[in-house]
């Protein structure tokens, strides 16, 4: 059958890669708040 050629998958990997990528998702959103933020703040 098919399903014999799967591949492992290395989860420890994967979690790692997936917290990451989070974590930048995170910091770039907030990063992007305090610009507008700030742009509000002295542009205005």
């Amino acid at each position: 059958m098919a399903d014999d050629n799967v591949p492992s998958i290395d989860y420890n990997e994967h979690k790692s890669t997936f917290d990451s990528f989070v974590a930048v998702t995170k910091w770039s959103t907030i990063a992007c708040a305090v610009v507008l933020i700030l742009m509000a703040v002295f542009l205005v």
